[in-house]
């Protein structure tokens, strides 16, 4: 069907009003139906867990009204079908529910979706399954249980579920090692879903908080750790989120970056071909984080090693999309990550799950002048991490797009394709059928991304 221009104009302007005018950008990002339903599980009196009324009920109200009409919570993919994340989303749904013994149909139809969906989901990862999940699944299967609920899987699919617990044990053992010499991921991060024996007291609890009284700023874990605590800062880290987003429903992460939210918007624009109508809102973006960055010094980067996948997928986008736009901008404002061993050291441990960052960090050389040996190194070390995962495929234990075949393309592309041989209309073409692979960054159970309803596709 012929569109006319009246009719792209008016599409254009509907958009600029509703995305990029006073804007909000944790609008942007979807919500975490798993977060969410652990702060709907928080009772009202922290003193009496039976207490049987919930703190957020903006929460609990968020779970009522938001499952899908098959019968799950969590993240789709680009064609509206369940992902790996929707089984410990739903279980986390419906056990909010239970608790406050409200939403029975909603809940007999999450079940009754894991019961008809589990064995599809789980067997095609093949027994390679996200770190994430792999830690994440197996504790919400033993909170359900705790809390009256019968999953009832199929006796079939018994073996593969003893298989992810049994994982489960290898990932804490390792992660408890690595946990006690300071390395990333801390086992702090998934509190709410760790078993007994690995469970924290409430002194380690208190040691690890952060400034804003959150646990890695996981909503989720900061919301099972003041439950544990009663802690007055977990407390009001909530009950900032809750101001900020509970009528959306929680994000995966708080506080997000906002400025690598915008980044991400500006590049969604520029890569779906709709940066033309867009050309004013593009350039106020990159007038600010232009400013950040030449205020800031690669001293001032974190040396968390926990914080370098976020860091580096805003430097590698700011980067990119500055120098396109004729800004002149440091290449150690991308590069600093190669100074750093502990860090680099972490990224060759953990490519999988460095992947797509490091295709973002290989992505902004294409932009390098001559030169420029830093970005010269930038581009052979991500080439390398990139093309090692390429050469083992996707299956890995840390790979959040596991198994992803259009993940596995898009690498292979970037590998193969020089940037200056592209044509645009075919790169537009491209980055829409990918999009349910073109998320902001990595969280604690899944990607930050994109409400389908704010990219424009």
């Amino acid at each position: 069907m012929e569109v006319s221009k009246d009719s792209i104009e008016a599409l254009v302007k509907m958009m600029k009003e509703e995305m990029l005018l006073d804007i909000d950008p944790y609008s942007f990002v979807s919500p975490s139906a798993y977060d969410t339903a652990w702060l709907a599980m928080v009772p009202a009196d922290s003193n009496q867990p039976c207490s049987m009324e919930p703190m957020f009920r903006v929460c609990l109200d968020w779970v009522l009204k938001n499952q899908t009409q098959e019968g799950f919570w969590g993240e789709c993919d680009a064609h509206g079908n369940p992902t790996l994340e929707s089984l410990p989303a739903t279980l986390a749904s419906v056990i909010a529910l239970k608790k406050w013994n409200v939403g029975k149909e909603n809940a007999e139809k999450g079940l009754a979706f894991i019961r008809a969906n589990a064995e599809y989901l789980l067997a095609g990862h093949q027994n390679q399954f996200p770190r994430w999940f792999a830690i994440v699944f197996p504790g919400m299967i033993e909170l359900a249980r705790k809390t009256g609920l019968d999953l009832d899987f199929p006796h079939h699919l018994k073996g593969l579920l003893m298989d992810i617990f049994f994982e489960r044990e290898q990932i804490l053992e390792s992660d408890k090692e690595l946990a006690a010499g300071g390395a990333y991921p801390s086992l702090l991060s998934y509190l709410e879903v760790l078993p007994s024996l690995y469970a924290a007291n409430e002194q380690e609890i208190m040691k690890n908080l952060s400034g804003d009284g959150s646990l890695f700023q996981s909503p989720s874990a900061t919301a099972c750790a003041f439950m544990a605590t009663g802690n007055k800062d977990c407390l009001a880290y909530l009950q900032s989120l809750i101001e900020k987003c509970g009528n959306n429903g929680v994000p995966p992460t708080y506080p997000m970056d906002e400025e690598l939210i915008k980044l991400g918007l500006a590049n969604q624009l520029e890569r779906l071909g709709l940066a033309e109508h867009f050309t004013q809102q593009i350039e106020e973006i990159l007038t600010q984080v232009y400013q950040t960055y030449t205020k800031e010094s690669s001293s001032e980067k974190s040396n968390s090693v926990a914080s370098v996948a976020t860091q580096l997928q805003k430097d590698s986008l700011a980067f990119r999309l500055l120098r396109m736009h004729g800004y002149s901008i440091s290449p150690w404002s991308l590069c600093w990550f190669l100074n750093d061993d502990e860090i680099v050291d972490h990224i060759e441990k953990n490519q999988e799950f460095f992947s797509s960052v490091m295709l973002n960090v290989y992505r902004a050389t294409d932009v390098m002048f001559s030169g420029e040996y830093e970005l010269e190194e930038a581009r052979s070390f991500s080439r390398k991490v990139v093309e090692k995962v390429v050469s083992k495929g996707t299956g890995s234990d840390n790979d959040v797009f596991t198994k992803s075949s259009a993940f596995q393309r898009m690498m292979e592309e970037e590998l193969s394709l020089p940037w200056v041989a592209r044509l645009d209309h075919l790169e537009h073409r491209a980055w829409i059928e990918q999009n349910e692979m073109n998320a902001l960054w990595p969280g604690k159970t899944s990607f930050h991304r994109y409400k389908y309803s704010a990219i424009a596709t």
